[in-house]
């Protein structure tokens, strides 16, 4: 039997080993493996929900075992870090716990074909002092840990504000992508809700949420009337906006810009620039990229090893107009389809074919205040803006559609009806 292994459990690989899992691991016809640092998955789109609280994490995850255990493949705990491809292997970091003792020694996996969909994390472009004073929302991981931050920072700016009238909480955000200005907004969210159960000393006008963005717009990677769009919601909630500031160092104080202005900020975060993990530049002699992205060609396999395949945001791929396939759970879910079906191609000895990537468009989320974005992108040789309430139920479907392909249409109507009576029973806000 041929031994599928992937590596990562993001938005493209889950939803992979899922369907080769249902294809080929309930039938014995071929080994499915996948291999994530983490016991959980989480989708990643969500994880500034997590972050203030909107969204409890642990009710949202999903067990990698359990989900292996339904669909027919086996899960592996550990960290690749490197590749073997002349013995056709990947190696496994070791595992330790808290006390540095080893759970799992290094490990290797064999594979037949390899399906590298490892995500991406965030590039601070070597900013002096990011690593150390600002916080990232790469993972599930920085995601809580952001969360806990932010309540003691509030409790403690509350209990200050108390005490003090003209005090202000001062909230900085560099990157004015999704990331940055869908957590902009959660941000006033979660302070309206903070309010609401008791920590009313902080006033709205005292709470300073600030987006800084080197580029001429927020949004960027969008079209222009949609980044128009956010723009003005975002000034609406009062969030200050501060395109082509460029960052040169990062302090406890704040962030200080080329111009030698300082941003003065008590709590920091970074959600500018994507890049591929370190450990993937140059992984096993394949070609990478600036940002240690894997190239692929057309078909999503490697530039060098047909036996390797790359998706999602580690992966590097040119359109027929010369632009790179951009990093987005859309692009994920439909490199993870194509992957499927060129898998299933080489099984029955037929000729691949080459992925042609479908913007469907683009939605952004404000909170419960607003919901941006565009529909059909290239599908109907236009776009069609739309805003509102019928913007924000597009996206939630997004998200529906990512739990369909895991877990089939019963059991997402059934996880659909269980957040509905969550939003009933537990508090709007995650207060712990």
């Amino acid at each position: 039997m041929n031994k599928i292994v992937i590596v990562g459990g993001g938005a493209g690989g889950l939803e992979l080993a899922t369907k080769l899992g249902d294809h080929f691991g309930k039938r014995n016809l071929a080994e499915i493996h996948l291999v994530d640092a983490n016991n959980t998955h989480l989708w990643k789109p969500l994880l500034h929900e997590v972050a203030t609280g909107s969204l409890d994490g642990g009710i949202d995850e999903l067990s990698y075992r359990a989900q292996a255990h339904n669909h027919h493949f086996t899960f592996h705990i550990g960290r690749m870090n490197d590749l073997d491809r002349e013995r056709n292997e990947i190696v496994l970091s070791s595992i330790h716990d808290e006390k540095h003792e080893e759970i799992l020694p290094e490990r290797r996996l064999s594979y037949d074909y390899l399906v590298l969909a490892v995500g991406s994390q965030t590039n601070d472009f070597g900013t002096p002092g990011a690593q150390a004073f600002c916080s990232f929302l790469d993972s599930r991981e920085q995601a809580d840990r952001f969360h806990k931050v932010l309540l003691n920072t509030y409790l403690k700016a509350n209990n200050q504000a108390q005490k003090e009238d003209q005090y202000n909480l001062n909230i900085a955000i560099v990157g004015a992508g999704a990331t940055g200005v869908e957590l902009a907004a959660e941000l006033h969210n979660t302070a309206a809700q903070l309010r609401a159960y008791g920590l009313d000393y902080l006033k709205k006008e005292q709470l300073n949420v600030s987006i800084i963005e080197a580029g001429e717009r927020i949004l960027p990677a969008l079209p222009p009337r949609i980044s128009a769009a956010a723009h003005r919601e975002l000034n609406k909630l009062g969030v200050e906006v501060q395109t082509q500031t460029f960052i040169k160092e990062v302090t406890e104080e704040g962030y200080w810009t080329s111009e030698g202005k300082l941003i003065p900020a008590q709590l920091k975060v970074w959600a500018a620039g994507v890049k591929a993990p370190e450990w993937m530049e140059n992984l096993g002699g394949l070609e990478t990229t600036k940002t240690n992205q894997i190239k692929v060609k057309p078909s999503l396999q490697t530039t060098l090893d047909d036996r390797i395949f790359a998706i999602g945001d580690c992966s590097f791929m040119l359109q027929p107009d010369g632009t790179p396939v951009p990093p987005r759970a859309q692009a994920a879910h439909q490199q993870a389809s194509h992957v499927y079906k060129n898998l299933l191609r080489l099984v029955e000895s037929r000729e691949l074919k080459d992925f042609v990537f479908k913007d469907k468009g683009s939605l952004v989320n404000l909170s419960r205040y607003s919901t941006v974005g565009s529909l059909m992108g290239n599908l109907s040789g236009g776009s069609m803006m739309i805003e509102g309430r019928l913007a924000r139920i597009v996206y939630v479907s997004l998200y529906r559609l990512h739990q369909i392909a895991l877990h089939g249409y019963f059991k997402t109507l059934l996880m659909s009806l269980s957040g509905r009576i969550n939003k009933v029973i537990r508090p709007r806000l995650k207060l712990h």
